[in-house]
């Protein structure tokens, strides 16, 4: 081999090991930061439990921006989306949502929604969820009764 190749060959191997150490020493920093509670979540608040699709029983939207969800006829989620979803709100609107692969929803990932008017040759409307909550009986009590799903 020519001496060129061979000292280029040595820098890549040698960035390549640089690069998978700050790999590791990164996985094992974020690690550390999560075990110390660094994000910790709001006070009152657990992670969201993951539920079915076939489990989501209901929904109601108060505004643009967020919708609630019913499942398992006690729970209640609220979505937050990332831009207004303006059908949301209109009187015949209706879901149009797609699960591939498993129906399991457990992050806002999961959730592919659209909204539609109802009407003959309506183009649904994406929304693009950027969070899921599970809400606790209190919370879900303090909800006006009319955006109650």
């Amino acid at each position: 081999m020519n001496r060129y190749l061979n000292t280029t060959l040595k820098r890549s191997l040698a960035g390549g090991a640089l690069l998978g150490a700050l790999a590791l020493s990164g996985s094992a920093l974020t690690g550390a930061q999560a075990q110390d509670g660094a994000a910790p979540l709001p006070m009152g608040h657990k992670p969201t439990k993951c539920f079915y699709a076939s489990q989501w029983e209901g929904w109601k939207a108060p505004n643009e921006h967020v919708m609630y969800l019913r499942v398992n006829m006690h729970d209640v989620y609220r979505v937050d989306f990332a831009t207004s979803c303006h059908e949301l709100t209109w009187p015949d609107a209706h879901l149009v949502t797609t699960f591939r692969g498993s129906d399991s929803v457990c992050t806002p990932l999961d959730l592919d929604i659209k909204v539609s008017d109802g009407g003959p040759g309506g183009i649904p409307e994406p929304c693009i969820a950027s969070g899921i909550t599970q809400l606790s009986p209190e919370e879900a009590a303090a909800i006006p009764k009319q955006f109650r799903p």
